[in-house]
Formats: structure tokens, sequence, C-alpha cells
């Protein structure tokens, strides 16, 4: 099948839903995990030693938890390392895989990570409850709660970004007991609109169909998902993107990028009295470099940092520089403490 080809007059509308799929920067896993009811087989990635250096390296694996949401979703959690706690939420079409690049890093530089799959994606049940970014902001709050995470720096790409604004928003008294500082990466609080409703619909209709499901998995499926990408992407960024945004169930594709589109965060981010971090990548065109400026004139005192030719996909594209950015939360909000 030839790869997918969308009219010009349409990839804004969906560039975003393309973008997300991205999310699944795991490379330390060779399938996306599917072993709860519900869910796809199991989609093979890309085999090869070469993808070794994006996974857990010489760390081992660390086991899979869980947990219950009150509407019945099953949550699965990792929980690695020791040291001041960072938990990672990752975007929209992916899994926590995406953060393992930068989760490695944080647990060899002295921290304890806790990731977690979105519901609906990855190893993730998706329960009763709407998909909508308020949901999300719940299942965090029931993670930290599991996990009896304190004290801890929350970082958030993409959706999982807009995940931990509306912990702000919603549950304010669940960041000012268990936060310290927030990282937010490649994300937007507002204005991810695709316009008219009709068009939005249209997005959303687009990303479940059936075709898109098989251009994702043709030969040429990794264009479709180069637009979330700066300058010269790995080719194996590129196919993890794409085969990750194929395992993801065209419904919860289509119901989160609805949430998306619709998002307004702003009212509640001004409240937040964390020190924060607004992480963007100069050719970032799904959250672009505007609606950064956006949160960092929102959110009091928050500081914006730029990093040239990068796309969406930052802790992919950047681990380091993504992990470097959350180390210095961390020691930053000591500082603050001490």
């Amino acid at each position: 099948m030839p790869p997918l080809h969308i009219p010009h007059s349409r990839r804004g509308l969906l560039t975003f839903g393309a973008a997300a799929a991205l999310v699944g920067g795991a490379a330390a896993y060779r399938k996306v995990a599917s072993t709860h009811a519900g869910h796809e087989p199991a989609v093979e990635l890309i085999p090869g030693e070469e993808l070794e250096t994006l996974g857990w390296g010489m760390l081992e694996t660390p086991e899979e938890l869980g947990v219950t949401t009150p509407d019945g979703a099953r949550l699965a959690v990792w929980d690695v390392g020791t040291g001041p706690v960072v938990v990672l939420a990752h975007c929209w079409s992916g899994s926590h895989a995406v953060w393992v690049p930068v989760a490695r890093r944080l647990v060899e530089s002295g921290h304890r990570v806790v990731l977690y799959d979105h519901r609906g994606h990855g190893a993730s049940s998706r329960g009763t409850a709407s998909l909508s970014i308020e949901t999300l902001s719940d299942d965090l709050a029931a993670v930290l709660r599991d996990r009896d995470v304190t004290d801890a720096v929350l970082a958030g790409h993409s959706m999982g970004g807009m995940s931990v604004m509306a912990l702000a928003t919603y549950h304010p008294e669940i960041l000012a007991q268990r936060a310290r500082a927030i990282v937010l990466v490649a994300t937007a609080a507002a204005d991810m609109g695709t316009g008219p409703a009709v068009l939005g619909r249209f997005a959303a209709g687009f990303v479940a169909s059936p075709a898109v499901s098989l251009a994702l998995r043709s030969p040429g499926g990794h264009r479709f998902v180069r637009g979330v990408f700066g300058a010269d992407p790995a080719r194996e960024h590129l196919e993890l993107t794409r085969a990750l945004l194929a395992a993801c169930a065209p419904l919860v594709r289509a119901s989160f990028l609805g949430a998306v589109g619709t998002v307004n965060l702003l009212e509640g981010i001004t409240m937040i009295g964390l020190p924060t971090t607004v992480v963007v990548g100069s050719r970032d065109r799904l959250t672009a470099p505007a609606r950064s400026h956006q949160m960092v004139q929102a959110i009091p005192g928050a500081r914006l940092v730029t990093l040239p030719d990068r796309g969406h996909m930052l802790p992919l594209e950047d681990a380091d520089a993504v992990a470097t950015e959350i180390e210095r939360s961390v020691k930053g909000s000591n500082a603050v403490k001490g």
C-alpha cells in the first residue's frame, strides 16, 4: 500500500494526532504490551541491536505494577530506582516507553522514577470513564496516591503535560501535597483546536479510520509521523512512532484527539505555586513555541527552555537535554526548600 497522502489543506487538522504517536519511544521494549482484556495483539516494533541504546541499557527492566481506578481501569505503572522522585507522564497514542531513554538517565544519576501508561494506551486498560483530560488528571492523582509519591518533580510530555496541568486545575490539593516542581515538555495549555467543530469531528473520525491504521502499518508508514520531529530525525524513532500510533486503539486515538483539541487549562495553571520549567523544540509544529510562551506567561515564575532544531518528540530527540532540565528542577527545588 502506498504511503498515506493527506491533502495539504487538511494536514493542519491532523498534525497533532500524527505527532502524538511518537509518544512511544520505547526502544527498550520491542513490543507494545497488551495483555489485558480489550487490547489488540502485541505489535512487533523494530528488530535490531541498534535499539538497545534507547532502552534500559545496563539497568534491569522494571516490573510492571498496576493501579486500579474507581471506574475499573487498570493503569500499568513502573517504579524504579531510589532517590528524589520524578513522575513521567507520556503523550497521546503512545506509552511510557517514550520516556524510557530519559528515565534510564535519571535512574543512573540517582533518582526514583515512576512511569505509567495512560488509560487505553500501552498496557493500561480503558475503563468506563470518559476519555478526557480531566480523567487523565484523576488517573495521575491515583498513581501518586498508590505509589505513595511525595515531594516529586512531575514531568509531562505533550498530552502528559496537559495531565500535569489538569492536576493543578482539578486536584490542586494533590499537587500541593505531593509535588515539589513541574517540568512541561512540548505541550500546551490551550488553543490546540482544529478550527470549526465540523473539522474537529472530521479529524477525529479520520484518525479512527481503518485507512489510517492500514497506512501506518505500510512500508511507508513512517512518513505519516515525520512532521512531529525536528531536523534529521533517526529512522528508528520514526518507525517506533509509527508502530505505537498504529497500536493505539482507533477509538482511543480519536477520543483523546478531541480532548486535546478542546483543552483549556489557562485559568487553572495561573494558580500553580511550584517552580515550573517549560521545554520546547524550536521546530515543534504540534505544540508550537507560541504555546510554550503562553504557558510561561500564565504560570507565575515559570522558566522557558528552547531546544534548537528539535521538534515535538523531545524525550526521544534529545533525552540528555530533557533529563538535564528535570535534574535541574530537582536541585532547584531542593535549594528553595533549603
